[in-house]
Order: C-alpha cells, then structure tokens, then sequence
C-alpha cells in the first residue's frame, strides 16, 4: 500500500484524474473485479438482487392465489411504495417486504465478507452504504440487518448509512477531489455526477465569507437531467451538460458568489490519469465512452474554457470514490475505510486516511 506523502510532496505532485493519491485519503482501489456467485461480486448485492428476491416471494403467494402487493409488476414497484407496505395494515404484504430485505441482507454480508478477504479490505475499520437504494426504509433495514449478520459472523466491521442523500454524495464529495490549496479565497465549486440514468451537475459551498470548512460542506443548488428519458446522443450529452453548468455559473454569479474556476465529475468506470475511461462505461448516454477518440473532461474543458474570467480546470474520478468522499467529516476517527454504493450495480472503493482523529 503506498506511504501518504508529506504536504509540501502533495502540492507539487501532478494533478491527474483518477489519482490514487488526494489531499485527505489515498484511494486503495475501486471498481474491484471480484468474482461473486452471479458473475462479479457486485452482481451478488443490488437493486435488481433485491427485485429479484421480491419477485420470487410474489410468485410463491400467487401459487396460493394472493399476492399481497397487488398487481403491479416488481420492477414498477418504486421504493417509496415499497416502503409503504411496510408501514401498512396487511401483514402479509409487511411479511413478504421483509423477507426480501433478509434474503438480500444474507447475501449483501457474503459480498462484504468476500470483499473483506482482498488484501486492500483487511484492515477496513468502517463501510459507508450510499447509492440510491440505501435510500428509504427498505433500505436502512437491510443495512441494519447486514449488520447483525457481519456481527455474527465475528467480522469487526461497522456499516453505516451515508449521511447525506446519494444525489447530493455525488455532488458534494467532488470539492475532497481538489487539493486544499486550490481552494483557498473561494467559497464554492462546480460538481458533475454522471450515470447511467441521470446526470447531475451542481454548486457545492463550502466556505462563508473568508471562512472554509469542508465538513460543511452542502450543495447550493443542483440540476438534474434524466437523459434517459432522451436517449441523446454523446455529443447531445456534452452540449446538455456545458448548458448546465453555465447556468450555475449565471446562479453564481447572480449570488456574488466566490466560485472556483473548478470542476469535479464522478463518473462510472476505471478513470485513467488523462481522463479516459478504460472500463466500466458501457451504460452512459450515446455511444462509446471508453473509445481512444474521447475524453469528458478535455470535451468539457472546451465547451466552458473559463469560469470567471479564469482557465476552468477539471478532476474526474470514479463515481463510488466521490460519493464515498463525501462522508470524510464522518470519518476522521478511522484509519481505513470503504465504501459501498447499492444501485443498478454495486460500486466500491476503499480509502485509507493521511491522518487520523485522536478519539
């Protein structure tokens, strides 16, 4: 595992995407290609592992003629309605949620064992659980309940729910990308989370007046675009995205607020230091990501050469390593940690912090 360097090292290391070196953690590995029993380990524990225990409980009651949570198909069911079978009169409808979270809560604690067997997982301390489906009620059960099963097991590790919401993660831990001295005299930067349904582009504050404080760090306002509602094509996907940002730019402004000729983007996928993406990207909007011929943030770059009179720079890295960026306040007290992101798939990275909090 590579050894934190010392400040002044940091400063005038290079810049690169995808750095396995930030200002507050070194990035272990992510995007991890560990086999599970349905193919890679992330196949083992997602949204549509949970769908698909939910849609085998339905089909057992309906053998008996009834299935308590109706007749809309599983894959319709949102998490919000979900949730609200759980806090229903029918019993049988509560009993059939809750034997899908224990099902994916047996398997979500055989991932996280699997992942704790890899030599970058040994000494993890504490794994954040973001992405969409730890949203909601659903959600925080399993969580819950994989933690008693790792406790069981005797495994030494803590699961914790992100603090923030995973639209707001995605944004937020962008600023952790940045070397803290790229910071200093502004208040805000930009933050882009790209996926494979939406994206989403913000500003994210940090600082009051002459004041900065990562740890509270919040997002001022967002812009959502669900492209796949468009199915636009990769350079529809750049135009759309620059228009987002200039508006935040005019927002910004309009504020009088001190933003940083920054840009952070999370992004699926291995992020190589000149920004290519080199695996991981086949779900993104309108064609070949991953192709030698394109680059997002030199794309990017040249769509918006300036933020406030400013050369805009940009740093990409892999989207679960933002989202679990945004957790470092939460953090300090620890000196290895992961995360997990529960979505279409499952996204993973681990951190080990360059400094730790006395308790």
């Amino acid at each position: 595992m590579p050894r934190a360097k010392s400040e002044k090292q940091t400063r005038t290391a290079p810049l690169v995407h995808g750095a396995a070196e930030l200002s507050s953690v070194i990035v272990d590995g992510h995007s991890s290609k560990l086999r599970g029993k349905n193919g890679f380990l992330g196949d083992d524990a997602n949204k549509k592992t949970f769908q698909l225990k939910l849609e085998e409980l339905r089909k057992l009651m309906r053998m008996d003629g009834k299935d308590p949570l109706g007749r809309t198909p599983t894959k319709e069911l949102s998490k919000k309605k979900i949730d609200a079978f759980l806090c229903g009169d029918d019993v049988g409808a509560v009993a059939i949620v809750m034997a899908a979270i224990e099902g994916f809560a047996q398997d979500f604690a055989a991932v996280i064992e699997k992942f704790l067997k890899d030599s970058a997982w040994s000494k993890t301390e504490r794994i954040v659980v973001g992405g969409g489906f730890r949203q909601g009620r659903v959600g925080e059960l399993a969580i819950a309940r994989t933690q008693i099963l790792l406790n069981a097991s005797g495994l030494g590790v803590e699961l914790v729910p992100i603090v923030h919401h995973a639209d707001e993660a995605g944004l937020i831990g962008a600023v952790y990308l940045m070397p803290d001295w790229m910071l200093n005299g502004h208040e805000a930067i930009l933050a882009v989370d790209i996926g494979g349904t939406n994206v989403r582009a913000g500003i994210v504050e940090f600082g009051k007046g002459k004041s900065r404080d990562l740890d509270e760090t919040h997002v001022r306002k967002s812009i959502l675009w669900r492209h796949a509602d468009d199915e636009p094509s990769r350079t529809a996907t750049i135009s759309k995205l620059a228009s987002m940002i200039e508006e935040l730019i005019g927002e910004a402004t309009a504020s009088q607020l001190r933003l940083a000729p920054l840009i952070g983007i999370g992004c699926p996928g291995v992020i190589e230091a000149d920004g290519s993406i080199t695996r991981g990207g086949q779900n993104l909007p309108g064609g070949n990501w991953e192709s030698d011929h394109f680059n997002l943030p030199l794309e990017l770059k040249k769509a918006i050469p300036q933020i406030g009179g400013d050369d805009t720079f940009i740093m990409m890295h892999n989207d679960a390593v933002v989202q679990g960026l945004s957790q470092m306040p939460q953090m300090k007290d620890v000196a290895n940690w992961a995360v997990l992101t529960i979505g279409t798939g499952l996204g993973n990275a681990h951190f080990t912090n360059r400094t730790r909090e006395k308790k």
